[in-house]
């Protein structure tokens, strides 16, 4: 789809505050002068507001989610061409303000007749849209996978002292979503251990560099990430990396970053780049003019 589409869907969200302002006009004379606004695990309620408070928090909640959502599908449709990836997070994003609206919504519904708060649609909007964001992010720019029958080489950058620091959230989330008596915030819960359990496992194995005569392929868990062909690699040379970039899978698009640590090697391609993180970057070097001498 073109550019024109994309930005036409991202003005879309914009509906999200027009929505619920409606929906107070709807039901303004109905509604309690002091209105039940926030609740617990167990859906009592734990916070009140005045209606006017209530209204202007609704919306500028939703105004303010509007703004960023736009501002990062800008910031993607202007820095990366709009691949598969662009679309799923905007999808995302429109899944995660309407889920919003819907548990706005219920609350007021909640002040009006009583009735249950819904918070499920929110919370699976969550888990499944970290999913899918997280699938789209690993398997795009991808390139076509290269033959591994004749590995020359294979080096593997873990972070299996870094990955301990996830086990921590993994059994706080999973000791809470044993004791919280909401059934849709317990599956949400217990279904975010998970994930933050399969970030721990991708730690703990690491990146998997397989040097072949054909190129360069990353794996983990098994699961190809990117193949870089011997023919698109320009330059490449070690440099330091900053976690405050952050670490595990980095950039979308043709710049991506494999790293678990400081150090690695840049790898310059014709079509992008790709940082390939690790302890002992001159082995990377190594392979690398391995490779490049193979193949010339």
């Amino acid at each position: 789809m073109t550019r024109t589409w994309y930005k036409t869907v991202t003005m879309l969200l914009w509906l999200a505050p027009v929505a619920m302002g409606i929906r107070y006009a709807q039901v303004w004379e109905r509604l309690p002068l002091r209105m039940a606004s926030h609740f617990d695990a167990a859906d009592r309620v734990n916070g009140w507001m005045s209606r006017d408070a209530a209204f202007y928090f609704d919306l500028g909640l939703l105004i303010v989610l509007a703004a960023v959502f736009t501002a990062v599908v800008y910031v993607v449709l202007n820095k990366y061409d709009l691949v598969k990836l662009s679309w799923a997070l905007l999808i995302v994003l429109h899944a995660e303000i309407w889920a919003m609206v819907h548990t706005l919504s219920s609350t007021l519904d909640y002040n009006l007749n009583g009735s249950a708060i819904s918070i499920a649609p929110l919370l699976v909007v969550n888990v499944v849209g970290a999913i899918v964001i997280a699938a789209f992010a690993l398997g795009d720019k991808r390139g076509t996978a290269l033959s591994t029958s004749d590995v020359l080489a294979e080096e593997i950058h873990s972070g299996k002292k870094l990955g301990a620091f996830f086990l921590l959230p993994v059994a706080v989330l999973a000791m809470i979503a044993l004791t919280i008596p909401n059934s849709t915030a317990r599956v949400a819960l217990g279904a975010t251990a998970v994930i933050v359990a399969l970030a721990y496992a991708m730690a703990w194995d690491g990146f998997h560099y397989y040097f072949t005569r054909h190129g360069v392929e990353i794996r983990t868990l098994g699961f190809r990430l990117k193949s870089i062909p011997v023919l698109q690699i320009k330059n490449y040379e070690i440099q330091s990396w900053n976690p405050i970039r952050g670490l595990g899978v980095r950039g979308v698009g043709n710049r991506k970053a494999y790293v678990w640590g400081r150090t690695g090697v840049r790898v310059e391609m014709y079509d992008g780049e790709v940082f390939l993180g690790h302890s002992d970057p001159q082995r990377i070097v190594h392979d690398l003019n391995v490779i490049k001498h193979q193949h010339s």
